[in-house]
């Protein structure tokens, strides 16, 4: 283990909090005892929040096309769904979001033929049709994960279904989706884009128009993201997008050695003057959803800002950004993220220097990386995998993990853990009935080993229900 690694597994409890400060810990004291109202999108306390500023919003020019780009993207991932069989989504509350971010300068939409089980697209496109065209840019990608869609004729299909789905003539920013993927990064690449000739296609069908913006989105093996930058003079590319916020920027490889630290990937795309948009600015909502000493902390900061508007206004400071998206399914979502963009408030050196501290003290807390993407998902046997995650995940944020049974919280932390599990996810759906398939683990774009975390899990679920810790 590398002497960083250790000084964070070194990190006592009663250091950490130390560490936090004694104002820190008051303050979460004092909220836990108040118990104040929550706001139910974003978790944060409902007190008074500052107006949102219309025609305030904070645009960053690309520099190929000269689009005028507002920094806080629309990202179509996570859009509502009703309450019915199949869950449907929610095509109005969807149009209302709509409407309300192009009201408040929202001007970019990030959508994807595999996002909301296939019908992301449809929805996006629907209500956007509403609007002027010159209103919004769209976004999509080419999101051939499948080996059964990485030839040519299946490839070229979802291509074209992307302008039937969208209703329109041309894309603005077209992606090679989740590149770096896979056991064999490079492999995969090839398969998926260089082999089937497809690469070539989208560069040619950017020469003639139809996509105004060619770039990739990445997630894992390195080895492809080098070399897709070593090929830059070849390929153009006009923007790429990358996993970037205050965590990610030191400590990725921390939390799994496969992935690769913020750092570097914005340097390097910085280095060549290639805009960056930024996916997975809140981690999923971790960055959100963090431990209530966390929580204290950067509300006796600034009080009146939620908890993820740091994490949005980390992003949205360098200049090489373009956008910053986010998946916005409540219009509290929404408001709250308007806030930090309409206009962007910068961070200061101070402040950059606060978070990376911050980031330092939330690796004392062994939270699962997930982000809620649900590319994992169907499991073939059924199991919720996300939920048995960010079940974890909240009760490690909590507190509600005992390390043993001399564990001072001890019988109230096994309670919330196996009450809240049985709530959050259907016995039927629970960890011990993965079989360890691993045909999950090549969809994620974390890089978890889910097997051998739901594994680790089930284990723990049954020492609770022994009593046995």
């Amino acid at each position: 283990m590398d002497q960083k690694s250790k000084k964070h597994t070194d990190i006592t409890r009663r250091s950490f909090l130390k560490r936090v400060g004694a104002g820190s810990v008051v303050s979460a004291t004092l909220l836990a005892g108040c118990e104040p109202k929550k706001n139910p999108a974003t978790g944060d306390s409902l007190v008074a929040m500052p107006d949102i500023e219309k025609g305030k919003m904070t645009y960053r020019t690309n520099p190929t096309t000269g689009d005028k780009v507002s920094l806080l993207g629309y990202g179509c991932m996570r859009w509502p769904t009703l309450p019915t069989e199949g869950e449907p989504l929610d095509q109005e509350t969807i149009n209302r979001l709509v409407d309300h971010a192009i009201e408040y300068g929202v001007n970019y939409f990030d959508t994807s033929p595999a996002y909301c089980k296939g019908r992301s697209e449809e929805a996006t496109g629907i209500a956007l049709k509403r609007h002027p065209r010159d209103k919004y840019f769209i976004a999509t990608k080419l999101s051939n994960f499948s080996p059964s869609t990485w030839s040519r004729k299946e490839s070229m299909k979802m291509y074209h279904d992307s302008f039937k789905n969208l209703q329109v003539d041309y894309i603005d920013y077209m992606l090679l989706h989740g590149v770096g993927m896979g056991d064999d990064g490079m492999a995969t690449l090839n398969a998926r884009y260089i082999d089937n000739g497809m690469l070539d296609f989208l560069m040619e069908e950017r020469e003639a128009g139809r996509i105004r913006n060619l770039g990739f989105s990445y997630h894992g093996d390195i080895k492809v993201f080098d070399y897709l930058l070593s090929q830059h003079d070849k390929y153009k590319w006009d923007f790429v997008q990358i996993q970037m916020n205050y965590l990610d920027w030191h400590h990725a490889r921390e939390v799994n050695p496969r992935n690769t630290d913020a750092e570097y990937l914005y340097g390097e795309l910085a280095k060549r003057g290639i805009p960056a948009i930024i996916m997975e600015p809140l981690l999923g909502g971790r960055l959100s959803k963090v431990h209530d000493h966390i929580v204290a902390r950067l509300k006796q900061k600034e009080p009146e800002r939620s908890v993820a508007s740091w994490a949005f206004r980390y992003a949205g400071t360098p200049d090489g950004v373009l956008t910053v998206l986010s998946g916005m399914t409540y219009m509290e979502h929404l408001d709250d993220n308007l806030r930090s963009f309409c206009p962007l408030k910068p961070l200061t050196a101070e402040e950059t220097e606060f978070l990376y501290e911050t980031a330092d003290l939330m690796m004392h807390f062994p939270t699962i990386p997930c982000n809620d993407c649900k590319y994992c998902m169907p499991c073939p046997y059924g199991l919720d995998i996300p939920g048995i995650l960010l079940h974890y995940n909240k009760c490690v944020n909590e507190g509600n993990v005992p390390e043993n049974e001399q564990a001072a919280n001890y019988r109230e932390a096994r309670r919330a853990f196996l009450i809240g599990y049985d709530r959050s996810v259907p016995k039927l759906r629970q960890a011990d009935h993965c079989i360890g398939c691993n045909q999950c683990k090549s969809h994620c774009p974390q890089n978890i080993d889910i097997p051998a975390q739901l594994n680790r899990i089930n284990d723990f679920v049954e020492e609770l229900k022994q009593g046995r810790l």
